[in-house]
């Protein structure tokens, strides 16, 4: 111990020697009883980390070293969460690229030196090869950081969510779902992002309320007679319309429902009138447009009422070309309503509402005047516009006929706190479709599938053909499958590839197989799985969590863990989530360089499991005060020539039983996850010890 400790220089000096010694090496000889396994949840690699995450893998190192402690041997590695849109997103920025899967591979291609402003398009593989090229650089920043902050991570154990090892969990994971009839391809409505032209989960959602308008739209009646007033929000689906719905016991519209029907302004298509439980009679005027569709309420009435569907949307949010008077969109005066369409085909939502309010109001079929409103909207939780829904065809693991099993199994778990488990089990109970896994994106993992393609040349989505086990990973794009040639691919007779990739969630759900080696590392696997903990923020119950339960309860009738640790978000001094889109978010860098990893994991460990906590500098400066003194302290006891032997003066046995005493608290603490409650017990022995006992020697 130097006469003049400091803390400057001491954390390289130890994570040096942490590394050189292997301190933190998993040791794969321990039997499981003596393992404490950790699901490390792998950090999203598209651009940096923020002060959010020093605090959640605080709490996570935490408990790590505390096991250590305690005689554990910790599995504890490092996953690196790499596919998916952020990353893509990320990509395409940085090079200033977009990918266009219609090219071919160009082995040779550089993107340019600076982005350009219009995006270059690139084949997928070479769009795949910069995604790698960038995660790649932005996975050593993030490990830099780690180490900076001293988590007592194993670096010899990492894997990504789009490395081999996890593609070939993921595939395999896919194909024993199929074959178990856990998972199916088909073609429905679909909630879907406009501008990443790709299907969205429930778990992606997000309310946000925006400015709109409503509108009392004219409905006639086709025997004549008082027209019907319809209040809606999106007049531009009035050509996708194919029912009005009304409370069955709504007096106003009762006589209506015994072959009553409507038309639609400006296109004459007749409409049945038909009763539902669930209209809402105070709800506008108690009568409502069913669309195909406009909402998830009417892809419920579609479905219950066997509607036809008529969609008008495309995938990329522009309304279609439709003609008029062919089947499907029949009219009393065809040439009138595609004088009318015309003037709505190939726009956006917003604009075409503005033009079809012009066209109802030239043509009387107005009530009123546009009323100002604000109201929720779904929008995907990366998306910048309101979500459509587009009939495609995706992937769904099946949840709704399980929500039962997956509340016992969140019966099972561990909650830290316990009150979160009640959003998981609402989460659950609020389900209302089966999980979308597929992706219409690039850097992902492929589906381990292709289809026959018939002599017609249609595909044959219900003979799936599927890759082979010792051939995973596979990518159906380039692969060829089992009993087929390359020259057979896209021929009638021959196959096709499965076009889509998975959900980033569908691969990150099995963080607990990829990183403890199913399949892979048999006796690995058996020492580590099931987990001991899960650590993770309380916002991701719903998608991370969640989805990682249903994955161990399919495939291995267990849970992937025995507790849940939940860490509360990092809001900035006026108590608001710090995040990208605010631009209140803090990078940790400038932090550990001014007060040291030791000061801003004590702030960390300020903060309670589950609980929000404000950003305070302030407390930094306490904890970084707290090393100096630990260390100046300990010089001076290290540096003490004093007798050694037994305890026999009063005020050493009663510093002694303190310790004793303290030691029991900090140990059932760090046993219940309560790491705040441990550093309170221990600031309180050790400021005791410092200013009476040392001060008393």
């Amino acid at each position: 111990m130097p006469d003049k400790p400091s803390l400057e220089g001491i954390e390289p000096k130890w994570a040096e020697r942490w590394e050189r010694d292997g301190t933190y090496a998993f040791g794969r000889s321990a039997t499981r009883d003596e393992i404490y396994a950790i699901d490390t949840p792998p950090p999203t690699v598209s651009g940096a980390l923020h002060v959010g995450h020093v605090f959640s893998y605080s709490h996570t190192d935490l408990i790590a070293r505390f096991q250590r402690m305690r005689g554990k041997r910790v599995f504890y590695p490092m996953g690196w969460d790499d596919n998916g849109l952020p990353t893509e997103r990320r990509v395409q920025n940085y090079f200033g690229v977009r990918c266009d899967p219609s090219l071919p591979y160009d082995p040779g291609f550089e993107p340019p030196p600076e982005p350009p402003d219009d995006p270059i398009p690139v084949p997928r593989q070479n769009f795949v090869e910069l995604c790698l090229r960038l995660t790649a650089e932005d996975e050593k920043a993030f490990e830099e950081l780690w180490r900076r902050l001293g988590l007592s991570v194993d670096w010899s154990m990492t894997y990504t969510t789009i490395g081999e090892r996890a593609q070939r969990a993921s595939q395999r994971a896919f194909i024993d779902l199929l074959r178990k009839d856990l998972v199916y391809s088909v073609e429905a409505p679909t909630l879907w992002d406009v501008d990443f032209r790709t299907a969205v989960a429930q778990a992606e959602l997000e309310d946000r309320t925006i400015p709109g308008a409503a509108y009392r739209v004219l409905f006639p009646r086709s025997g004549g007679g008082e027209p019907i007033e319809i209040e809606t929000t999106r007049p531009e689906l009035i050509p996708a319309c194919v029912a009005l719905v009304a409370h069955p016991g709504d007096e106003r519209y009762r006589a209506l429902f015994e072959g009553g029907e409507a038309v639609t302004p400006l296109f004459g298509t007749h409409l049945p009138v038909l009763a539902h439980e669930l209209a809402d009679p105070e709800k506008g005027t108690g009568i409502a447009m069913v669309c195909t569709f406009g909402d998830v309420t009417d892809v419920m009435w579609w479905r219950e009422l066997g509607l036809p569907i008529r969609s008008v949307v495309q995938p990329d949010g522009r309304l279609r070309q439709v003609r008029w008077g062919e089947s499907g969109f029949e009219s009393d005066d065809p040439a009138k309503a595609q004088v009318a369409y015309d003037r709505l085909a190939g726009k956006r939502a917003k604009q075409a509402q503005k033009e079809i309010a012009d066209l109802l109001a030239e043509a009387g079929a107005l009530a009123a005047e546009p009323r100002p409103i604000e109201h929720p909207v779904k929008f995907f939780e990366k998306g910048e516009r309101p979500l459509e829904i587009i009939t495609s065809r995706q992937w769904f693991v099946r949840t709704l006929d399980h929500r039962e099993e997956f509340k016992a199994r969140g019966r099972e778990l561990r909650w830290i706190p316990e009150h979160m488990r009640v959003r998981y089990e609402n989460w659950v109970d609020g389900l209302n479709q089966d999980w979308c896994i597929s992706r219409q994106r690039f850097f992902g993992v492929p589906f381990p599938v292709w289809y026959p393609i018939a002599g017609d040349g249609t595909l044959d989505h219900s003979s799936p053909i599927l890759a082979d086990d010792p051939a995973l990973p596979i990518d159906p794009s380039s692969d060829t499958p089992p009993g087929f040639t390359p020259e057979q691919r896209g021929e009638p007779g021959g196959f096709a590839g499965d076009p889509d990739v998975m959900d980033t969630w569908a691969t990150s759900s099995l963080s607990p197989q990829i990183a403890g080696g199913w399949q892979e590392d048999p006796d690995l696997f058996e020492r580590v799985f099931p987990m001991d903990v899960r650590p993770q923020a309380h916002e991701i119950i719903r998608t991370w969590l969640f989805s990682t339960v249903v994955r161990a309860h399919f495939l291995h009738d267990t849970l992937p863990w025995r507790n849940a640790a939940i860490s509360g978000w990092v809001l900035d001094p006026e108590r608001k989530k710090m995040s990208k889109s605010k631009g209140n978010v803090l990078t940790p860098i400038s932090m550990l360089e001014q007060y040291g990893s030791d000061a801003v994991r004590y702030w960390a460990a300020n903060g309670r499991p589950g609980v929000d906590t404000a950003f305070d500098e302030n407390q930094m400066k306490v904890g970084r005060r707290l090393a100096t003194k630990v260390l100046n302290v300990s010089r001076f006891v290290l540096g003490h020539e004093g007798p050694v032997g037994e305890a026999a003066k009063p005020l050493d046995v009663a510093m002694l039983r303190r310790l004793s005493e303290t030691v029991g608290a900090v140990t059932r603490a760090l046993e219940d996850y309560e790491y705040t409650r441990a550093l309170e017990q221990i600031e309180a022995f050790f400021w005791w010890f410092c200013d009476d006992y040392v001060e008393l020697v």
